[in-house]
């Protein structure tokens, strides 16, 4: 089914989703208080962006002004922005500054290679399960802790939190609260406006000792290091929960998968190396992965119209919040005002079938099926950091290690 394309701007989104896709949400559609979808707001942030001191204020919570974060993950995510463009802004940074802020983008495209190489198994627990505390809480994440509430309060009515405050609540939810990880990633998943499998079940990997063997643990000395106002006038300020280090529990170690230690293939996990040769096209399929102007496949074919589908069963399985649905709206909108967009809801084999279109390669999983399904005239290479190779994923740093030197060091 064919839907009209909104004016630009976070009102005409919400409308869109409301009457178009609200059926589909798990909340009324809302546009972000902190960020606004589209090339355009995505520019102006990259315009704006300084990482000086990015090192040392990353991790502030509180004061927000305070805060290091670089706010660029949410165009990332959409492919507004590219992890080689990013890398290449801040070639002028202080030199702990650029490093740190490039190992961050590195650690985006880590994660991005084990999704792309063992896809839903990151979905299980890599290298050990969690720890499992004495006693269970009845509620993960209860919001008289007041370090849990604006926290959360952030996450439904912006969609972003700092890394730190991610750290916080996924280590309160399993680490201390004994929940279900997976569970908790789904709730990430559903808010967070840059929320991807891939970075988000690895953090959460990461946190809850998955993904390392070792837990990290959430107390209060992190709060009132980072945020000490949110601890001052909490209301357990002198009955606090998280007071002390959790008891030293262990992780249980197990045989990581084996698409951690090799991969057979990595050219296909890459997906292709080089640019395809000039093909006509009647329009561009995008997916989500790759919605900015610098798309390969939009740049190849800059006279096509440009083809989004909201894929009907995917978003009735996930439930996402009304907030994903209009960033991602405002994105598509924003899109229109430069080259001609048709959007559809529905299956996305049978909204594309019989159509020569091209697409971008997309590290995800759920590329191949659909591909597979719709046979695109061409595909083209998507933009890696560093392209995959076959060698082992178990570790962050080793992977780091091996990876070639991008042509300005670092």
């Amino acid at each position: 089914m064919q839907l009209p394309v909104p004016d630009p701007g976070p009102d005409a989104a919400v409308a869109f989703v409301g009457e178009h896709l609200g059926d589909l949400t798990c909340d009324t559609p809302a546009a972000s208080g902190a960020f606004r979808g589209g090339q355009t707001a995505a520019d102006i942030a990259l315009g704006s962006l300084d990482v000086t001191n990015y090192a040392r204020r990353r991790n502030d919570v509180w004061p927000p002004e305070r805060r290091g974060a670089s706010r660029m993950s949410p165009y990332i995510r959409y492919g507004l922005l590219s992890l080689p463009a990013l890398w290449e802004h801040v070639a002028d940074a202080p030199q702990r500054d650029r490093t740190k802020y490039r190992d961050e983008l590195a650690w985006q495209e880590y994660a991005r290679h084990v999704y792309a190489r063992i896809g839903p198994a990151l979905g299980d627990d890599l290298r050990a399960h969690p720890p499992r505390p004495p006693e269970t809480w009845d509620d993960p994440w209860p919001r008289d802790m007041n370090c849990m509430d604006v926290n959360l309060t952030e996450l439904h009515d912006d969609g972003w939190l700092v890394n730190q405050c991610r750290m916080w609540l996924s280590s309160q939810w399993t680490v201390r609260a004994g929940a279900q990880w997976r569970d908790g990633e789904d709730a990430f998943f559903t808010h967070l406006l840059d929320g991807s499998r891939a970075a988000n079940r690895l953090g959460w990997q990461w946190t809850v000792g998955t993904g390392t063997g070792k837990a990290y643990g959430f107390s209060r000395n992190q709060v009132e290091k980072r945020a000490p106002k949110l601890c001052a006038e909490c209301v357990l300020n002198a009955d606090c929960p998280v007071q002390d280090w959790p008891p030293e529990q262990r992780t249980t170690r197990i045989e990581p998968p084996s698409g951690l230690r090799s991969d057979p293939d990595p050219e296909s996990t890459g997906g292709p190396s080089s640019a395809p040769p000039e093909t006509d096209v009647e329009a561009v399929w995008l997916t989500a992965e790759s919605l900015g102007d610098d798309d390969p496949a939009l740049a190849a074919h800059p006279d096509a119209p440009a083809v989004f589908v909201f894929d009907e069963p995917l978003l009735a399985r996930l439930r996402l919040s009304g907030k994903r649905l209009v960033f991602l709206t405002e994105t598509l909108a924003d899109l229109a005002t430069r080259r001609p967009v048709e959007l559809y809801r529905g299956r996305v084999r049978e909204e594309l079938s019989g159509r020569q279109v091209a697409i971008t390669f997309a590290p995800v999983p759920g590329f191949r099926r659909r591909a597979d399904a719709v046979e695109p005239a061409v595909v083209h290479p998507w933009p890696w950091l560093f392209r995959p190779r076959g060698g082992r994923l178990q570790s962050y740093t080793a992977w780091r290690k091996g990876m070639p030197q991008r042509p300005d060091g670092v």
